[in-house]
């Protein structure tokens, strides 16, 4: 049975800019996948990779079992790490195979899961997909893809309470599989991002605040958090079996299933938080913190100038200058514009942090 949950932010990453008019991504730095709003780490963000995957090296109990959102930039910050343990792993068995001695290593392999994906919020156009699991084992090895995934995000955006269904579904099977895996994983790493870190948090413990956007689980840059799973007769009560009935229809993508998860239950019979967005390994330490107030700040401006925007048109949508010098950066998720008129570019692939923010 699962007795730990690891989940990783990934790192610095490069930008894109969007049309708010269309929707369509284009960006200064190509990225590897070809798809504009899928980039790869910027040079900062590949260090930051490096010593995130010492860290996971070095972590007890050590990690047996690691899925990923299918973004590149998370698939590329776990690599590091998968590199250097299956090179631990090869040494292992060359060893046992020169003694005669049995092995017992698990092969080294990132589950990828759209479940784990990308939060865009609610946005009047088509929301952007990862590359496929075909284009993405051109470039990373020792991927896996079920032919059907547990839950894909919708292309029509979801709103932050949806993010948390999907996220708390998603683990809800994540953690069944787990347990129900004849091979016994222990501890499982997650990498994904910033709003679905956060959420992932909520979920396994149950505390939903009433406030979505108070500040509770921190996700910077490469940020490192710990969960253990709670004992038989610990926490809240939960009636029945804890696996739900119900499932995730593709037919049906915008209605994904409530658990039943708030209240303290948690996914999986509840999990408590030892370690909160840790960045002690990380040469720079906290970078690029992220949270719900910060996106509800950024809808409520891009709809006051779309308002003074439209005045000025006549009803007709007009292309705004980024004079606020919006930093998506410090957004990293929302760089597609919610119901906006705006215009916005981030920073350049060569861009390093100063401080953690360029505000």
């Amino acid at each position: 049975m699962l007795e730990n949950i690891y989940v990783v932010r990934h790192g610095y990453r490069s930008n894109w800019v969007v049309d708010p008019q269309t929707g369509t991504y284009s960006t200064t730095v190509k990225s590897p996948t070809g798809i504009a709003s899928d980039p790869a780490l910027a040079s900062y963000g590949v260090q930051q990779a490096v010593q995130l995957g010492e860290h996971l090296l070095q972590v007890q109990p050590p990690v047996d079992l690691i899925y990923s959102s299918p973004f590149y930039r998370c698939l590329q910050t776990l690599s590091p790490f998968t590199d250097a343990l299956a090179d631990r792993q090869a040494k292992i068995d060359l060893s046992a195979l020169e003694t005669d001695a049995p092995t017992h290593g698990r092969k080294v392999r990132v589950n990828v899961e759209p479940g784990l994906g990308e939060f865009y919020g609610l946005a009047r156009f088509d929301h952007p997909s990862p590359a496929s699991i075909e284009v993405l084992n051109q470039h990373f090895p020792r991927l896996h893809a079920e032919k059907s995934p547990i839950v894909v995000p919708s292309k029509n955006g979801e709103s932050i309470t949806q993010l948390h269904d999907r996220v708390a579904y998603c683990l809800s099977e994540l953690i069944k599989r787990a347990d129900a895996d004849p091979s016994g994983p222990k501890t499982l790493l997650i990498c994904t991002h910033a709003a679905s870190m956060i959420a992932i948090g909520r979920a396994l413990t149950g505390r939903m605040p009433e406030d979505e956007t108070e500040e509770d689980f921190r996700c910077f840059t490469c940020s490192f958090s710990k969960f253990t799973r709670r004992q038989p007769g610990k926490g809240v009560e939960v009636d029945g079996d804890w696996g739900q009935e119900a499932s995730w229809d593709p037919l049906e993508p915008d209605e994904v299933p409530d658990i039943g998860w708030r209240g303290g239950k948690g996914v999986g019979g509840g999990w408590e938080c030892e370690i909160n967005g840790d960045c002690s390994f990380l040469q720079g330490g906290e970078e690029r913190g992220w949270n719900f107030e910060m996106e509800t700040q950024r809808i409520a401006k891009l709809e006051q100038e779309e308002t003074e925007a439209l005045t000025k048109t006549n009803g007709k949508y007009a292309t705004l200058e980024n004079k606020q010098g919006v930093d998506l950066q410090d957004l990293d998720l929302h760089d597609i514009v919610t119901n906006g008129a705006q215009s916005v570019q981030g920073i350049t692939e060569e861009a390093q942090p100063a401080n953690g923010r360029h505000d």
